[in-house]
């Protein structure tokens, strides 16, 4: 986990750094608000096509190799930012990074769901997506940092060096991960034969217990509910988008200069959203439920999103908006993930978290070419907050469509009881 979650936040930090680059990178290029916000959202187009075959390619060649591969690519792709000049270099290196990228957090979460059994899952998800807040704590300050004090060090601009240093260590990173990471349990060295086999056995188990499982590639197209885990995910990727790709633009129009203020102020949301996030998530482990821990953390993003629209001029109401954003976006993403796999089976787990990553990653797309075309033709600077708010409290609201026997471990456990009883009854 430690492994993984180190890989996450470059994974975050490598797609979270083009908004601190827009500061002073829209300027020396020429590019308008929706240039930006065209080119940051092509990383998800690509994100979206390539997460299906990507997390199939990880299936059929095991974690270590699919993983070390994308993250060489993925790292010499950030570096290679530096030497953007046009729109078009700009459009066409975040759709390469964005396929290059597409594999990695969905089959992060199939891997897993192969190493933790259901009891635990929330909590460890939890771990992973760690990542997220801690890419922006550490990522926005660094990043403000390296813009300031190497500004035209060897003749090149501060967020090109940015790039560059954010870059290249993930090159080596993936080095590591194809010598450290093992496939499978039974590939782990630091479990005995009984540990491993206790836990595959426990994995085994849940499968047979699934209330409803999909267990075919063309069943999961056919499925009510995965389409709903599409639309729910929809949401919640503009809630987190919103925030990767526009908190330093926000915080820099409410009045604060300095882009190592800016840096710091950003990292708020992400403190913020640590500490809530496990407490989410455990607090879903031990009780057994799934929807109200997830319907909570999406709508107080909504309000937070809401807040900081309606208030943008102001810095104190700005950055109190994007904390409870910070916060709920940051709990809902480990939340969401039991989701899908109370559904799909095994055999069909890697296809339809590839699917569901990729059609609604088609929001990543929208929310920060929506933002920047409002911010230029639209005078209230607030106005695609209301609308990304709007459509998060849509899908928080599409959670309770999903059955409680589902998703929750305490009802899934109510009916297996029940129909127990009903059968003794019978007898």
């Amino acid at each position: 986990m430690p492994l993984i979650i180190l890989c996450a936040i470059f994974a975050n930090l490598d797609r979270m750094n083009v908004g601190f680059a827009k500061l002073q990178m829209t300027s020396d290029l020429g590019f308008s608000e929706t240039m930006f916000g065209f080119g940051a959202g092509l990383f998800f187009i690509a994100y979206a096509a390539f997460g299906l075959p990507s997390n199939i390619a990880l299936d059929k060649f095991g974690a270590k190799r699919w993983i070390c591969t994308i993250m060489i690519i993925w790292g010499a792709l950030t570096a290679i930012m530096y030497m953007v000049q046009t729109p078009e270099q700009f459009y066409a290196v975040r759709f390469l990074l964005g396929a290059a990228e597409a594999g990695f957090f969905p089959g992060i979460v199939l891997y897993i769901s192969r190493w933790f059994p259901k009891r635990r899952r929330a909590t460890m998800t939890a771990w992973y997506t760690i990542a997220i807040p801690i890419a922006g704590i550490i990522g926005g300050p660094i990043s403000g940092l390296i813009i300031d004090s190497m500004d035209m060090t060897n003749g090149l601009r501060g967020w090109q060096w940015m790039f560059i240093l954010e870059g290249v260590p993930v090159i080596f990173l993936a080095l590591i991960v194809l010598k450290y990471l093992p496939n499978t349990v039974q590939d782990s060295h630091w479990l005995t034969p009984a540990e491993k086999q206790y836990i595959l056995s426990e994995l085994q188990s849940e499968e047979k217990a699934k209330v409803e499982s999909i267990t075919s590639f063309s069943a999961i197209f056919f499925n009510k509910y995965i389409w709903i885990l599409v639309l729910i995910y929809f949401s919640l990727r503009l809630s987190l988008n919103t925030l990767q790709l526009w908190t330093p633009t926000f915080i820099h129009g409410a009045g604060i200069s300095s882009n190592f203020s800016v840096g710091l102020l950003s990292a708020l949301p992400y403190i913020v959203g640590v500490a809530f996030m496990f407490y989410i998530g455990k607090s879903s482990d031990t009780k057994g439920e799934r929807r109200w821990h997830l319907f909570i953390p999406m709508m107080l993003t909504a309000i937070g999103l809401c807040l900081a629209g309606a208030m943008s001029t102001n810095v104190v109401f700005v950055v109190i908006g994007l904390m409870l954003a910070g916060m709920g976006s940051t709990a809902a993403l480990p939340l969401y993930w039991q989701f899908p796999q109370s559904f799909l089976s095994t055999a069909t787990l890697a296809a339809g978290l590839g699917i569901i990553s990729s059609f609604g990653s088609v929001a990543s797309f929208g929310a920060p070419y929506m933002i920047g075309w409002m911010r230029d033709h639209i005078a209230d600077p607030g106005m695609a907050l209301y609308v990304i708010s709007f459509v998060i409290v849509l899908g928080s609201l599409t959670i309770f469509t999903i059955p409680a026997k589902s998703v929750n471990q305490r009802d899934a456990k109510k009916t297996a009881d029940e129909a127990v009883s009903g059968a003794e009854s019978k007898a």
